[in-house]
């Protein structure tokens, strides 16, 4: 559906060309002509966005700009004025107002901030739902020693504006952590913006993240703002930093060393204020050494390090995060309401969880929705955690012994690297071909691992 603009003008000329603008482009709008009118207007339907004017008889822009921001402070407002100043601009910023626009108007500009307007809004609305799903339903789940020093360490750092870089296995836990990091921050109230630097393409990779220009390069067909843009007065999580080509890190520490860029194929510098939150599976001292990732970068990220614990190393949390997902996905009727036998219990506590929280989470979403009784029963759980005790290798030989902790140990490292062959190869320091074959000599089946088997 269309975005609604409600336009606050004295002006009936303006109301009626800004209004016809609009509608050339897609959104619908109401107008009003006084200050008064439009808190009118506004409590019979909340618009999407509010353009107003600062000088109006009565009830000035700026005094409704007050009443806005204390009635409706979600509510997305661009003032706009003919007699400007930098004060007037300053002021109405600090009242709540998303921009300044100085008469006459600029169509370019009035679109572009009326668009950025509308995606700010977009994120604030997607925050709050993060934050009541933080709460909620993904909510830090554990009462051991790590969890509980892990909690202290976010109540610490939320409120500083102090970069942090998190380092983790896959599954532990790691964009929570950094979405904590934000709801507890000063600003929660402003976007968080997450990025999955290892799913973006390099060549898409700086669009992305500092927007581009319509025409920069083919099938960019209009003017789009980047994940710092949009995080602008936020946070910004890069997770997977590790992942990024040794180009794009030379740009990004120049966000951070700056703040500041400009969009693929613009010359306009624009500024932002963000708070970087990064994450990486990957040993990163390792790659600098090996001159994948660049030093500057590291120690400007590494403020404020954690480290999220693998759940093998808190095994106490499995029967609390067993019981919080057996509910959840009963709630949320995927499946009726399920308990976990002792024997069953026992199991899922002494396995290894090499795939940490989210294996565990998507096992116990599979019990209760293939389990066929009210109990679920050894004999229900997968075949990895049921066979807890490995058989031994046949024979005395040091090679069949040998051979038996390389099927497992790579094993446990495909598993963790999501059956991903270069990222395994790259954690255990061979190269890919060379690990293929290794795994074909193992009879370690990839796509199978992949698809569940």
């Amino acid at each position: 559906m269309a975005a609604t603009i409600l336009i606050v003008d004295d002006e009936e000329s303006i109301r009626t060309s800004v209004a016809e603008i609009l509608s050339d482009e897609g959104y619908r709008s109401r107008v009003a002509g006084s200050g008064e009118g439009a808190l009118g207007a506004i409590a019979a339907g909340v618009p999407d966005l509010v353009l107003l004017d600062v000088s109006m008889p009565g009830r000035d822009g700026i005094e409704i700009l007050e009443q806005l921001s204390a009635g409706w402070p979600e509510l997305p407002v661009i003032m706009m004025s003919g007699y400007s100043t930098i004060e007037l601009a300053v002021r109405a910023t600090h009242l709540g107002a998303y921009d300044f626009l100085e008469k006459p108007l600029s169509c370019d500009k009035l679109l572009l901030a009326i668009r950025h307007g509308l995606e700010q809004a977009g994120l604030r609305q997607e925050n709050r739902r993060l934050r009541e799903e933080i709460t909620g339903r993904s909510e830090m789940i554990g009462n051991s020693r790590v969890i509980r020093d892990l909690m202290d360490q976010i109540a610490m750092a939320a409120p500083t504006d102090g970069w942090v870089l998190i380092t983790g296995e896959n599954g532990t836990g790691k964009e929570l952590v950094a979405s904590r990091i934000h709801a507890q921050s000063k600003r929660a109230g402003a976007p968080f913006v997450a990025v999955s630097c290892a799913a973006i393409p390099d060549e898409l990779i700086e669009s992305e993240l500092f927007g581009h220009e319509k025409g920069a390069f083919t099938g960019a067909i209009q003017t789009r703002a980047g994940k710092f843009e949009i995080a602008n007065g936020g946070t910004i999580f890069l997770d997977e930093i590790g992942d990024m080509s040794l180009m794009t890190q030379a740009k990004i520490l120049r966000i951070l060393q700056e703040h500041c860029f400009e969009r693929v194929g613009g010359s306009e510098t624009i500024q932002v204020d963000v708070r970087v939150i990064a994450a990486t599976n990957k040993d990163l001292e390792r790659a600098m050494a090996e001159g994948a990732f660049r030093e500057d970068l590291y120690y400007r990220l590494n403020v404020i390090p954690f480290h999220v614990a693998p759940l093998r190393e808190r095994h106490e949390d499995i029967p609390l995060l067993l019981d919080h997902y057996l509910k959840l996905f009963s709630a949320e009727g995927v499946g009726a309401s399920k308990q976990i036998s002792a024997g069953a219990l026992q199991h899922l506590v002494d396995y290894s969880w090499p795939g940490n929280v989210r294996e565990l989470r998507n096992i116990v979403e599979r019990l209760v929705l293939m389990t066929p009784g009210a109990r679920i029963e050894v004999e229900d759980l997968p075949k990895q955690i049921r066979t807890r005790d490995r058989e031994a290798p046949r024979g005395d030989e040091l090679s069949a012994a040998r051979g038996a902790f390389e099927r497992e140990f790579l094993l446990e490292k495909l598993r963790v690297n999501d059956w991903n062959i270069s990222r395994t190869a790259g954690v255990v320091g061979l190269a890919r071909e060379s690990l293929s074959r290794k795994l074909r000599a193992l009879g370690i089946d990839v796509e199978r691992g992949r698809s569940g088997g």
